[in-house]
């Protein structure tokens, strides 16, 4: 599936520019200069033990990240895919030089993973970022839009940065003067999760949460709250938002004047 607003210029950039990124290819890049060391240490059998492993780790992974760009629909998600499937072949061809060395990496990501974090696609389309104060006074104001669609996210979840691009481009498509979009950080305001029902743990799998307002009352979420249901969730597309919030009727309605 195609990815919009990212390119192999604009990622290279982000591997200077964000800690998270730079980190992480420092972190990998070390192995060519440990194994570099390493081959004027080991004995000829190890290192062509070693050469095969690395060999059939480098098509495994050549493979998934193949199939992760093709399914994925953001760049964020392919990304944060294509890095988790990176840490395991290299832990595995570390494992295989020096059990020790596989230990120093499993430390170094999980102090990366402490200190820095991926972060979410950059512009907000046409969304606003909003309190919940804010976004209280936006819904019971009579001046504004009719509907608001509004994304409750959290920075530290990784859901929520899979699924970033995606809640922007909606916006850049169906807004309009009877449909806005807002984003709301339930990290910076965990009261406000409470009221709406939304449970900040990564194991309900509640986070994102889109929310759709008509005059100020809720009308429909996603996920739902269905506390009898799976706590797995399909992957938050833009068709499957668009789909359940039936956005492209409301624009329909929007451009016949009703």
């Amino acid at each position: 599936m195609g990815k919009e607003g990212g390119n192999p210029v604009q990622w290279l950039n982000l591997v200077v520019s964000e800690p998270y990124y730079l980190f992480c290819f420092l972190t990998f890049f070390s192995y060519l200069v440990i194994r570099s060391s390493a081959t004027q240490i080991l004995a000829p059998d190890i290192t062509y033990h070693l050469f095969r492993r690395e060999m059939l780790t480098l098509l495994v992974f050549s493979v998934l990240v193949f199939i992760k760009i093709v399914r994925e629909e953001t760049w964020e998600a392919s990304v944060a895919d294509i890095l988790f499937i990176a840490k395991i072949c290299l832990f595995v061809v570390a494992f295989t030089m020096d059990r020790c060395l596989a230990v120093w990496y499993v430390i170094a990501f999980l102090v990366i993973h402490i200190l820095t974090q991926q972060p979410p696609a950059q512009g907000l389309g046409t969304s606003s970022k909003l309190t919940p104060l804010q976004l209280e006074s936006l819904l019971t104001e009579g001046s504004t839009s009719r509907l608001w669609l509004v994304e409750f996210r959290a920075s530290y979840s990784s859901a929520c940065i899979r699924s970033s691009r995606c809640f922007a481009e909606l916006s850049i498509t169906y807004s309009n003067k009877n449909l806005s979009f807002g984003i709301v950080d339930l990290g910076l305001f965990p009261s406000a999760a409470e009221k709406l029902g939304i449970s900040l743990s990564g194991s309900m799998s509640q986070l994102p949460t889109y929310i759709l307002f008509e005059n100020a009352a809720e009308v429909a979420r996603w996920p739902e709250l269905d506390f009898e249901a799976n706590f797995f969730h399909p992957s938050i597309t833009k068709g499957l938002l668009s789909r359940h919030f039936e956005l492209d009727r409301y624009l329909l309605e929007y451009v016949c004047g009703k």
